[in-house]
């Protein structure tokens, strides 16, 4: 699997060193992000965390939390208001103008890579550890995560042919795309012992009946959100070809939330057991073609 590739990678490169990532003060963290945000929760230190980003969600504390704009369309002065003696964001976080503007504030700034990777999730972990002093519970859940990926690969029959899934990313009927190669749906498809149904390109392209049936698929994937954007699986077998295939004719659909499915932090283990057990373990469905 690709992610052992990756796990070898990060090794050989080592991540940046703590020193590095030492914020002089991290009494009062915003986190700009919802990956970024359950790191540090993750890791044991939301009592710091004064506000976080509309994208945050979980775990649940975070509802209780100051919220500033969406991390990519920032306003430094909503920031600022918290009084932030530190803030995490990623590379997804902006506009530029505004990122200039707190780091001009006198505010540390830490902007990490937002690569939907594994290599990339076990790195941003480290690195949030480090830069808060708590390097214990950093190494503690990167061993959790790696163990939860390998009771994945595990449990991945060995005598079956690998399931075909097509993420579908939707916002209502005038967003529908599938996710090719290269996007964070590919990467959770393939550690969850699965085979994207769609080939041939990267990113994300329209919807079409044509490119549906041609994929073939045995199982739709989409968000929590997405489904509900189109009227939940009555409207997804209206969608364009989709129910020509073998997931609309047997009636397989598996929604899950977004941020769990393709955030990439602490809960990526966790995300890639509960796709493999829909994959190779979930029942054919009844009458109302839900996948819990």
């Amino acid at each position: 699997m690709k992610w052992i590739l990756c796990l070898l990678m990060t090794a050989l490169l080592g991540t940046t060193s703590d020193a590095e990532e030492m914020p002089n003060d991290s009494s009062r963290i915003v986190t700009l992000g919802g990956t970024i945000t359950e790191i540090v929760f993750a890791l044991g230190a939301g009592e710091r965390v004064v506000g976080v980003d509309a994208s945050s969600s979980f775990p649940e504390a975070v509802n209780q939390l100051p919220k500033v704009a969406y991390h990519r369309r920032l306003s430094a002065e909503g920031v600022l208001s918290l009084r932030p003696t530190l803030i995490i964001a990623t590379t997804e976080a902006g506009p530029p103008e505004a990122l200039q503007q707190l780091e001009s504030a006198g505010v540390t700034v830490l902007i990490l890579p937002h690569d939907p990777t594994v290599e990339n999730a076990i790195a941003k972990i480290e690195r949030i550890a480090a830069a808060l002093n708590v390097q214990a519970r950093g190494t503690a859940l990167v061993q959790a995560l790696k163990e939860e990926l390998s009771q994945v690969q595990s449990s991945i029959p060995q005598t079956a042919a690998q399931a075909k899934i097509l993420f579908l990313y939707a916002r209502g009927q005038g967003t529908l795309m599938v996710a090719g190669q290269d996007t964070s749906a590919d990467t959770m498809i393939d550690l969850a012992g699965g085979t994207n149904a769609v080939q041939g390109y990267s990113g994300y392209k329209p919807l079409t009946s044509e490119a549906a049936v041609a994929a073939a698929p045995d199982l739709i994937l989409l968000m929590d959100s997405g489904l509900e954007s189109i009227g939940g699986t009555q409207g997804l077998w209206q969608l364009p070809g989709l129910a020509l295939t073998p997931a609309g004719q047997q009636g397989r659909v598996l929604s899950m939330d977004g941020l769990f499915l393709l955030g990439f932090g602490p809960r990526l283990g966790q995300a890639a057991l509960a796709l493999n057990e829909a994959l190779y373990e979930v029942p054919r469905k009844t009458e109302s073609n839900d996948v819990d």
